[in-house]
């Protein structure tokens, strides 16, 4: 397709009614004013339209704020800061390139990319020449399938971290200061207009860092295998890993006792010290869902040192929740950026098993960590976890002389440890004294005690 469009190649285009886009035009939503022609750039403008109208907001409304501020037209012109140049369909750029349509097809749909319809521009062409050169230089399609999926996902996240959060931290912050529409514009976009020719090159810069340890890693395993320490792959992405989950003992209740703001906070305190512990060990964060961390070590050794550490730190804490976790060695495939199997499960069921303080390892790491110094692996037997057909044997590991947690009480309502001086308010009920770290949660209790009876028990 050209850089001119009838309205009805654009309607054939994008498969929308031609009726439909007339009366859009008609708005001012589309079109070129001095031209009953429409351009590439309008093909955008429609799937923004369309997205609007599926998430309620009407079209006077769009129109209006078209009108008034030039909404369309700001958001577009950050989308494709480059311009929107001529517009291809699917089946078009493949015979262009000389490609296979099935592989194209099965790339461009594994990139995310296939729900935004078959509309391609100019870098959608570039992306899918280099894609050629890579499928040419020998790169399998199943590899390179999986590679797409890591990338949407990846930089999809990095991509609306962006927008969101210079919504929320910027964008909101210039509106609370009382400004006027236009003045309100004008002060976002020149926020943007700051910050977003740095974006790209800080994914770069981050990009090249995660590159460089990939890389150092791939080095460890190369020789490993050159000097006997490691067998070779019997399948694609098979290997040996580490794996370790941790999470906060009663997330849940103490995040509907204290609410979503308090329970960020401490969330955020928790990934700060996961984070920095990991890093410390060579290990790397596979994925957070919530308040549990999957977390990934070359070695078992490192993988122990860890959770303890992590252990250690949150325990010092003030006003903080248990940690738990679970620790296994075991073969995992290694899968657009994840790992599965059944070392995965089980490690993720020891982790379960775990209570409140506990790091609980299985025999894999507790033979291939032995050693360790000031480290004592405390059997507890064999034990039947969910999900698991064969009874595992379980390990508590614990630093000798180190001494445990200063704090041993308990607020029954959300769960959180509160040390000396830490509690806010103080109960007898049925000659204990409970502690409470607010005095809403204090409320709680009084209003159902009964609602709480499992959680009252103070700490060893």
């Amino acid at each position: 397709m050209g850089n001119e469009l009838t309205l009805e190649e654009l309607a054939e285009l994008i498969a929308a009614p031609a009726d439909q886009l007339h009366e859009w035009r008609s708005l001012g939503l589309i079109g070129r004013e001095s031209a009953h022609t429409f351009g590439p750039e309008d093909a955008q403008r429609i799937r923004l339209i369309q997205l609007l109208l599926r998430r309620g907001i009407g079209l006077e409304a769009i129109a209006r704020v078209e009108r008034e501020q030039g909404f369309l037209s700001r958001y577009i012109d950050v989308m494709f800061p480059a311009g929107v140049r001529a517009i291809h369909s699917l089946a078009e750029v493949t015979r262009m390139l000389g490609m296979d349509a099935g592989p194209v097809r099965r790339f461009w749909e594994a990139s995310g990319l296939a729900g935004r319809g078959d509309l391609l521009g100019e870098e959608d062409v570039r992306a899918l020449k280099a894609i050629r050169v890579v499928m040419e230089a020998g790169f399998p399609e199943e590899a390179l399938v999986q590679l797409a999926h890591v990338y949407a996902d990846a930089l999809g996240r990095v991509a609306e971290a962006e927008a969101r959060l210079f919504h929320f931290y910027v964008h909101e912050r210039l509106k609370a200061t009382g400004m006027s529409e236009r003045e309100l514009m004008q002060a976002s976009d020149a926020a943007r207009d700051q910050t977003a020719p740095l974006i790209e090159p800080l994914i770069l810069y981050f990009h090249r860092k995660g590159l460089e340890r990939a890389l150092r890693e791939d080095a460890v395993m190369h020789l490993q295998e050159d000097v006997g320490l490691a067998s070779p792959a019997e399948l694609p992405g098979q290997l040996w890993v580490a794996i370790l989950f941790v999470d906060l003992a009663s997330f849940t209740p103490m995040t509907v006792a204290m609410g979503d703001q308090m329970a960020a906070d401490v969330l955020e305190r928790f990934s700060r010290i996961v984070r920095e512990a990991v890093t410390r060990r060579e290990g790397r964060v596979v994925k957070q869902i919530g308040d549990a961390f999957m977390l990934t070590f070359p070695e078992p050794r490192s993988a122990v040192a860890c959770a303890l550490e992590i252990e250690h730190r949150t325990a010092e804490e003030p006003q903080f929740p248990a940690v738990r976790s679970g620790l296994h060695w075991g073969q995992v495939l290694y899968r657009e950026g994840d790992y599965l199997g059944v070392s995965v499960n089980v490690a993720a069921r020891v982790a379960a098993e775990a209570q409140r303080h506990q790091v609980l390892v299985t025999a894999p790491v507790r033979r291939e960590a032995a050693g360790l110094s000031d480290v004592e692996f405390v059997p507890l037997g064999t034990r039947r976890l969910k999900g698991l057909t064969d009874e595992v044997e379980l390990f508590q590991v614990v630093r000798r002389g180190r001494e445990g947690a200063t704090r041993r009480q308990v607020d029954p309502v959300c769960g959180m440890e509160l040390g000396v001086g830490e509690a806010a308010a103080r109960l007898s009920f049925k000659g204990q004294e409970r502690v409470f770290c607010s005095q809403e949660c204090l409320q709680r209790f009084v209003a159902e005690p009964e609602r709480y009876r499992d959680t009252t028990a103070d700490l060893p």
